[in-house]
């Protein structure tokens, strides 16, 4: 690691090794159960990763409950379940994707809802106003409320193909993006809306975040959960905000509290770190652990970054046709210390109970003495998959 001048600004040149070193650190994959055990290190593993997306696909387990896995080695997905019914400490929104996010967090995502209740979309047309008051009235009198539990709609012919045929669908949409509604429970993709107050106990709902504010929860956000960061990686998804950040970025630097890093041979992508990070990173050294990762990783979601990062290229393949795919229709990339060595296309057989291995790709640096450890991790992930509760879900 050296300092150099670039432009106005010191800048600091790390290794590619470095810098994977810090952002394993700030992902927790470089120490064992790092959240600690039961159900309130669901939480914190929320709260750190600042939110874990959910997903449709179930070849293997879900990626809500894959992601919590990879960082709590004893999670259990009753867990989860409990955190956002019971304990209430974590809540669905709309991050890039649909996600877990810390219902500490709630107030950051009331501008969003706003914009929503002014300028109403949904995926699936328009909701009628009348039907809309009707169905809250109805939660209010009845009680939480699934899309299963309504089998008074007329049915109507699908605008999509992920659409549903009763329009009560659209309008718990729109309830859940402005704010009225809150996914108070999940069965699978199957979600009970209540009303947001209701399911929180709020008399008084948390006073919304300003732009500004947003910004800075940004940055913290990224920071605590990349350790090293770029405007891309701060505002993955939100590019609206890059101006907004760039000006927290430079204000920041001008107080010492950030520091200009470039890795080596990727000087064009200028990233950032607090000082303490960069230091405490460079005196150690990460534990060899293996992990089977989701595609939904918040380490591989960003597949720029990863690439930078590790020189990987991962490819999501689900929705490519089958002649045309070169890892698998849902590979999972291998990280084993600091290098993905390996992708594997998984299937779950819960009928037979078996974890199926449908295509196995080494990468070209890979060695052979990794397969003892990889086949643990996957013995391991094979127990998790076909746990009791997952069977059903």
């Amino acid at each position: 690691m050296d300092q150099r001048v670039r432009g106005n600004n010191p800048s600091l040149a790390i290794t590619e090794e470095l810098a994977r070193r810090i952002w394993l650190h700030a992902q927790r994959l470089d120490v064992l159960s790092p959240f600690g055990d039961g159900p309130e290190a669901t939480h914190r593993a929320v709260e750190h990763l600042g939110y874990v997306q959910i997903d449709t696909i179930h070849v293997i387990e879900r990626s809500h409950h894959h992601i919590l896995y990879t960082r709590i080695p004893s999670y259990g997905r009753g867990d989860l379940a409990k955190a956002q019914s019971v304990d209430k400490s974590v809540f669905e929104y709309w991050t890039h994707a649909l996600a877990y996010v810390p219902t500490g967090d709630y107030r950051f995502f009331m501008p969003a809802m706003k914009r929503h209740r002014e300028q109403p979309r949904t995926w699936f047309g328009s909701v009628d106003p009348k039907d809309y008051r009707d169905l809250l009235k109805r939660i209010r009198s009845e009680g939480a409320l699934s899309i299963r539990d309504i089998d008074d709609d007329v049915l109507v012919e699908k605008v999509h193909p992920w659409a549903s045929r009763k329009p009560s669908k659209r309008a718990l949409q729109l309830g859940f993006y402005v704010g009225d509604l809150a996914i108070s429970a999940r069965s699978g993709m199957l979600k009970t809306y209540e009303l947001t107050d209701r399911h929180f106990g709020w008399e008084k709902r948390p006073r919304p975040a300003s732009d500004g504010q947003y910004a800075e929860y940004l940055l913290a956000r990224a920071l605590r959960s990349h350790g090293l960061v770029s405007l891309d990686s701060i505002c993955y998804g939100e590019v609206r905000w890059k101006a907004t950040v760039a000006a927290l970025i430079d204000a920041a630097v001008r107080r010492k509290q950030l520091v200009l890093v470039h890795i080596d041979g990727a000087e064009k992508v200028q990233h950032w770190a607090e000082p303490a990070t960069v230091e405490q990173a460079s005196g150690t050294a990460a534990d060899v652990l293996v992990h089977i990762l989701s595609p939904f990783d918040p380490l591989v979601i960003q597949r720029n970054r990863l690439q930078l990062f590790f020189g990987y290229e991962h490819r999501f393949e689900a929705y490519v046709p089958a002649d045309k795919r070169v890892l698998g229709y849902f590979a999972l990339p291998v990280l084993v210390g600091d290098r993905i060595v390996a992708a594997i296309d998984l299937k779950t057989d819960r009928q037979s109970r078996k974890l199926l291995i449908q295509k196995w790709t080494w990468l070209a640096d890979a060695s052979p003495s990794l397969q003892a450890g990889v086949d643990e991790a996957l013995h391991r992930f094979e127990a998790f998959q076909l746990a009791p509760s997952a069977i059903s879900r």
